[in-house]
Order: structure tokens, then sequence, then C-alpha cells
């Protein structure tokens, strides 16, 4: 057990004849005393300061704490809309992809009906010059005829009488 100033106060020392100087022990001890008070005081002022400065690390230590959970919640979350947002852009990838080859099976599609309806309309060009031909043909076979140069020769002779 740590000794008390009242104890070093109190403490009696035996007498003896060639003892030591009353007075300068008694000093001795009275300056002791007040080093030892101030030493104690100074002590308890230090453990006070200690507790106060323990309390505000423990504020800090919970804080930090707090913060780190915070920090992790919010990478998680990071993460999550991360992964989410890549899951989402495949999606309209994917969409987009269908979207694209819809477009180009209905433009295939169409174009195959053009090419086929151009090709149908040469096709009717082709009979249409061919019979017209044929039917200028037949005309001018018609007008080159000789019957044709007999009654051109009658209505002349028909015109001068």
């Amino acid at each position: 057990m740590p000794l008390t100033p009242l104890d070093i106060h109190n403490k009696e020392f035996s007498r003896r004849i060639r003892g030591y100087d009353e007075d300068e022990v008694n000093e001795f001890l009275d300056q002791v005393i007040k080093d030892y008070e101030s030493v104690i005081r100074e002590n308890k002022e230090l453990q006070n300061q200690l507790l106060s400065i323990q309390e505000r690390l423990d504020h800090f230590v919970n804080i930090e704490e707090s913060l780190s959970k915070t920090i992790i919640v919010a990478q998680e979350a990071a993460d999550d809309v991360k992964n989410n947002s890549k899951k989402e852009s495949q999606l309209i990838i994917k969409e987009a992809e269908k979207n694209a080859d819809r477009i180009i099976n209905e433009a295939l599609s169409k174009s195959r009906k053009i090419a086929i309806e151009t090709e149908e309309l040469r096709k009717q060009a082709s009979i249409y010059r061919t019979r017209f031909r044929t039917l200028v043909e037949a005309q001018l076979e018609l007008l080159s005829q000789d019957d044709w140069n007999a009654l051109e020769s009658r209505e002349t002779s028909d015109n001068l009488l």
C-alpha cells in the first residue's frame, strides 16, 4: 500500500543517543510531504487528463469505425450500382441488336420485294415493247403492201374525175 502524506507526517522515529538532529529531520520530512503531495496532485491531474483523452480517443475510434462501415456500405452500393448498370447496358445492347436485326430483315425483305417488282416491270416493259414493235411492224407491212398502192391510185383517179 503506497504511503500518503499523512503517513509521512505522522511517522515517529525512535530516539537514540547519537541520533539525527530532530529539526533537520522534521524539515526534511516537511519537504518530502510537500513534494509527495505535489506528485500525488500531479498524478491525479495526469490521470484525469488521461481519462479525458481516453474518452476522446474512444469517441474518435467510434467515429472511425462508423466511417469505416459507411465506406464499406458506400463501396458495396457503388458496386451494386455498377453491376446493375452493366446488366442494364447489356440488356439495352441486346434489345438494340434485336431491333437492328429486325430492321435489317425488314429492309432486306423490302429490298427483295422491290427487286422482284422491278424485274416484273422490266419483263412487262419488254413484253410491251415487243408487242408494240410487232404491232408497228404489222402496220408498216400493211402500209407497204400493194393493196394500198392500188387503193391510192384509185383514189387519185377518182379525184381526177
